[in-house]
């Protein structure tokens, strides 16, 4: 081949090579329809998972196993979440996650979802620990990422309009519950102090079998009057968080977008995700996703050998981790990236399992008298309020500082969960399992102490 001829032939084999094919007509349309998606999945995509689940359902064959979760969970919640986005008023409060929450927990308790559903839904929900998973991932993502000023200044901090926070709630819920009629022991017991006790398992169980014990009744009679103040209390709180979300938008000076103290945090962060593209690969994202399941395993271990609190013991780990140098930049970035998976994706799927398997809607209509609703309203309020106010005080974002008050109220770590989703923030988390966890056990230990010597 002469040299004309091969110079002749690499341009023409270069040109058929930088030749792009335009797919056909088809072929884009049905690109596009992909692109279309119910959250995470994409519609086409949605269609084949509806039939195919369909299909199991009619059939009595839904299993309790991963595959068959994530594609169910995945479907129906962004279904959901995509319904509450687009009721008029609702979306600005956190529409999303409270049709997520409750509209599966009032379909499960009226029967229209399939009992073999709701079966293979609850035996996952509480045999595979999703919830722990969920949070550790939030929580080590979240710590691992912010700035260590920061982190150091925002513990302390966050400890005064919490305290404040509460007890203003603790004064005002039973004035307004003793001027309704509730009488004021009860309205103290029964209705404020269950709303701020850390949720279900922290809060309503230890405070049944407290009562239960002090009065020598029965657990379940106690339980089913401590429960409903605890459920209503976090579905205001979402709602509140999804109105203070709002107002952070209207008034940019109160709000950090998810940084608790002013300057700092949030350059950091976009720094660490500009820089992502060059540190960040698969192996650091597995790094940081094995790392936040090694500290909650730890947590666990604390807690079958000495009862310490699994989620504060790995809230600590990832601290002390942090703050003692203990973090590569790739660790933090991996860690970061899981936390942006599980927040993002991860969030509905588990909304729309509590709202199925651990959300009683019977026990949350049962409260629906106005005197309870509107005690309830005011320890809520006044919670968030003056968390808002101290945290303006001590130099804290004051919305941040009212969100982080606002899971003190919340239903546990569900509702902590859901809270900081609607508000927009979960990268709050690590406050929140301070208010949730130490602030709840605090609340739960000083009760029973009163109760016992009241009765």
């Amino acid at each position: 081949m002469t040299a004309e001829a091969a110079r002749n032939y690499t341009r023409r084999d270069m040109t058929a090579t930088n030749v792009r094919i335009e797919p056909p007509r088809w072929a884009k349309a049905w690109q596009g329809l992909m692109d279309w998606r119910i959250g995470a999945v994409p519609v086409p995509v949605a269609v084949m998972l509806a039939a195919t689940l369909w299909y199991f359902v009619s059939h009595g064959t839904v299993a309790a196993d991963l595959p068959m979760m994530i594609g169910l969970t995945m479907l129906l919640s962004f279904i959901c979440a995509e319904i509450g986005h687009r009721i008029p008023g609702l979306r600005t409060v956190g529409g999303a996650v409270i049709v997520a929450t409750f509209l599966p927990s009032a379909l499960t308790y009226y029967h229209v979802l399939p009992h073999d559903l709701v079966a293979a839904v609850t035996g996952f929900t509480k045999t595979s620990n999703y919830l722990f998973l969920y949070i550790a991932a939030i929580i080590v993502g979240s710590v691992f990422g912010m700035d260590r000023t920061v982190l150091i200044r925002g513990f302390v901090k966050i400890f005064a309009p919490l305290a404040a926070g509460t007890v203003a709630a603790l004064v005002v819920g039973g004035l307004v519950g003793a001027a309704l009629g509730l009488g004021l022991t009860h309205a103290l017991f029964y209705v404020v102090l269950p709303v701020m006790a850390g949720g279900v398992g922290d809060g309503a169980v230890p405070l049944s079998l407290g009562y239960a014990g002090v009065l020598h009744q029965g657990f379940g009679g106690q339980f089913a009057q401590v429960l409903p103040p605890v459920m209503i209390g976090s579905f205001f709180s979402v709602l509140i968080a999804g109105g203070l979300n709002w107002l952070g938008k209207r008034r940019p000076e109160w709000s950090g977008e998810g940084s608790l103290l002013p300057g700092g945090q949030m350059d950091e962060l976009l720094k660490q995700r500009q820089q992502a593209p060059a540190q960040l690969d698969v192996m650091s994202i597995a790094a940081g996703a094995v790392t936040a399941v090694a500290l909650y395993l730890v947590g666990e271990l604390t807690f079958v050998l000495w009862k310490w609190p699994a989620p504060v013991v790995m809230l600590a780990l990832a601290v002390a981790m942090k703050l003692g140098w203990s973090v590569t930049r790739r660790l933090e970035l991996g860690a970061d990236a899981v936390f942006q998976i599980f927040a993002k994706v991860g969030t509905y799927p588990l909304l729309f399992m509590v709202g199925v398997a651990m959300t009683p809607w019977d026990k949350l209509i049962a409260v629906l008298a106005p005197a309870d609703l509107i005690t309830i309203a005011a320890t809520v309020l006044t919670l968030i309020a003056v968390g808002f106010w101290v945290g303006w005080k001590v130099d804290l974002y004051p919305i941040e500082a009212a969100l982080v008050n606002a899971t003190h109220a919340g239903q546990g770590g569900t509702g902590g969960v859901a809270i900081l989703t609607a508000a927009e923030r979960m990268q709050l988390m690590p406050f929140a399992q301070i208010a949730i966890r130490i602030g709840g056990a605090i609340v739960v230990t000083l009760t029973l102490l009163a109760f016992a010597r009241m009765y």
